[in-house]
């Protein structure tokens, strides 16, 4: 695979046609099923992720996004060397995952939400100079990051706390801490701040987007907050079955997708949604049978909706007007897609 300049930096993740496909035994449910499974079993192959294709530049902070399935961290786990891909090609930093992982492995950092890489019985510090073992990491270089990351991280506190003693914020910051020391130039973070209370939430992106900015680290995230995404990512990479539906900044993704506003209207007496669908409205959602949410056009305005709400004899009683944002589009592509909401 060939190697292209991004504003004078080689790519340092490059995917070509990368698919993965599965194996996966059917049975018929019930007890006659399990039955009949004991003697014939029936197998169909299944696609996760289907020949895609992107490249991402050195110091690039990216959003790899899509719904539960789409195939966000069969990817990862292709790009860290954990799985085998079907088909197609990966380069990090330069090198194929599949034909030197132990290469790959001092290249990367891996934060996946809800595993852990510390040792579950061991204090927090120990796991950390048991990884600079690993990595050989001279210990005066491996102090100095330490600290670096303790201030950052606000984790002095449970140094020395067991692994299995800690609450999630605090395993969550020392895994982050752990997945850099060794100082690699890429990271991958799979869901980083999944349940995480509103303080470290703020503590987590905070250090996520200082590392970006001072070390010039790459990064792909996937997360299901919008949050994440608006406060971290440059540029988005949406993926859906498998497939990559848009890659490109976030403000080109919000001027093409988001230019439709959203009506929120409550109404007196109740009516229903078929109500607004008959005048020809797309309801995105209705909380009650007084209140929703409406699609309008860029270039539509609510007066003709006022106009045939009075004719009808119905009442508003509240009404608002806001531009979709990122979530609101997000949710809106995915659900038409397959009902499935970001």
């Amino acid at each position: 695979m060939a190697r292209h300049p991004v504003g004078g930096n080689w790519f340092v993740i490059e995917v070509r046609d990368l698919t993965k496909k599965f194996t996966v035994k059917k049975r018929k449910p019930g007890f006659v099923g399990s039955l009949v499974s004991l003697f014939s079993t029936h197998s169909e192959e299944m696609t996760a992720v289907d020949a895609v294709n992107f490249a991402i530049g050195r110091g690039d902070l990216v959003g790899y996004l899509g719904p539960n399935g789409a195939g966000k961290s069969t990817t990862i786990k292709m790009l860290t060397g954990i799985l085998v891909p079907t088909s197609g090609q990966v380069l990090v930093d330069g090198i194929d995952p599949q034909q030197d992982r132990r290469a790959v492995a001092r290249k990367i950092g891996v934060v996946f939400g809800q595993k852990t890489q510390l040792w579950w019985d061991l204090p927090v510090e120990e796991s950390f100079d048991l990884l600079r073992a690993v990595y050989r990491i001279p210990r005066k270089e491996f102090q100095e990051r330490l600290d670096f990351f303790i201030e950052l991280l606000h984790m002095k506190d449970f140094l020395s706390q067991q692994t299995r003693k800690l609450s999630l914020g605090q395993r969550m910051r020392a895994d982050l801490a752990a997945s850099l020391l060794h100082r690699p130039p890429i990271l991958f973070l799979d869901e980083p701040t999944i349940g995480l209370d509103i303080l470290t939430r703020d503590i987590v992106r905070k250090f996520i987007k200082e590392i970006n900015e001072q070390e010039k680290i790459t990064i792909l995230l996937t997360t299901h907050d919008i949050q994440d995404i608006e406060y971290l990512a440059r540029r988005l990479i949406l993926l859906d079955r498998g497939k990559v539906h848009y890659d490109g900044g976030i403000h080109e993704f919000v001027q093409r997708y988001a230019a439709e506003k959203v009506l929120t209207i409550q109404v007196d007496p109740p009516c229903g949604a078929s109500f607004f669908t008959g005048l020809g409205y797309e309801v995105l959602s209705a909380a009650s049978d007084r209140n929703f949410e409406i699609r309008l056009g860029a270039e539509e305005t609510p007066a003709l909706l006022i106009e045939q709400l009075t004719e009808k004899g119905i009442r508003i009683d509240e009404i608002n007007m806001r531009k979709r944002d990122l979530g609101d589009t997000l949710k809106l592509m995915y659900s038409n897609n397959r009902n499935v909401e970001l």
